[in-house]
């Protein structure tokens, strides 16, 4: 589900899992506003097995996509299982992704408090 509080970073794709299992991703998407720490929310055509967030292989077609898209940095890990749901998956990006994700209009709130 997309709000307009959501950045949509990529539409369809397939990603396989590590037991080779394909799906369909209808998209990537990030919340306009955060601090600092990024979640990645990749919403599914179908439901999925509850542990796929942790599925390496996955994470890893994710982020292939996001590079195809200008994404440049480190793999993604998974975020907080309490976030996952039947028909998304959350990881959690590193502190490079910032970068990628202000250039699609990201607003870091934290930068507001620094004092530099």
């Amino acid at each position: 589900m997309t709000t307009d509080t959501d950045i949509q970073l990529s539409g369809p794709f397939k990603a396989s899992d590590s037991t080779g299992r394909s799906h369909d991703v209808k998209g990537i998407r990030i919340f306009d506003e955060g601090y600092g720490i990024i979640d990645v929310y990749v919403d599914f055509a179908a439901p999925v097995d509850g542990g796929l967030y942790k599925d390496t292989v996955l994470a890893k077609a994710v982020i292939d996509q996001l590079r195809k898209l200008g994404y440049k940095g480190p793999d993604f890990g998974p975020s907080d299982p309490g976030l996952q749901e039947r028909k998304l998956i959350v990881l959690e990006a590193p502190e490079e992704f910032a970068p990628f994700a202000k250039s699609k209009g990201w607003k870091n709130l934290a930068e507001e408090f620094d004092d530099e």
